[in-house]
């Protein structure tokens, strides 16, 4: 099964696998050791958190890696001449009908997903209402708070 993810996604997950290889790994495998080296180490507290960190590290290098083998590269610049209508790697522009407040988001992929700073994935509720959409539609997002619904005011692909 492909992910799809934007360029800049890919790239961000590239260097974090990388980062997590050369320097987290290397560092925490050494704390191991001199934890190890401290004696009894069934008392010895930051042995325990070294090995906690280590299955940790490990955990996201082999989740990275399936990312990495996985990823589909959707290249946003082909949407260039698309103005209005709404796919993956839009920046869109919405007005809350409710309380009249404008809202930036783009649509990425699953994993490049974070609503805190304006990425939300295809795959959510807003995502899935969104796509397909164009300029100066309304759409209707079902959340657990109810319908809310949102005109779309700008569409972009940066």
């Amino acid at each position: 099964m492909s992910i799809p993810i934007t360029k800049g996604g890919y790239e961000r997950i590239i260097e974090e696998a990388r980062h997590l290889k050369k320097v987290e790994r290397p560092a925490i495998i050494a704390k191991i050791a001199e934890a190890r080296s401290h004696g009894d180490l069934s008392e010895n507290a930051e042995y325990h958190a070294a090995r906690e960190k280590q299955s940790f590290i490990e955990g996201r290098i082999e989740y990275l890696d399936g990312v990495i083998a996985d990823a589909e590269v959707i290249d946003i610049t082909k949407f260039k001449n698309e103005k209005e209508k709404v796919l993956f790697g839009a920046t869109v522009k919405l007005l809350d009908n409710d309380t009249d407040e404008e809202v930036v988001y783009t649509l990425v992929g699953e994993v490049e997903s974070d609503p805190e700073h304006g990425k939300i994935s295809i795959a959510s509720p807003k995502g899935r209402a969104l796509i397909g959409k164009t300029l100066g539609d309304d759409v209707v997002v079902q959340t657990p708070a109810g319908a809310r619904e949102y005109e779309i005011l700008e569409v972009k692909y940066v």
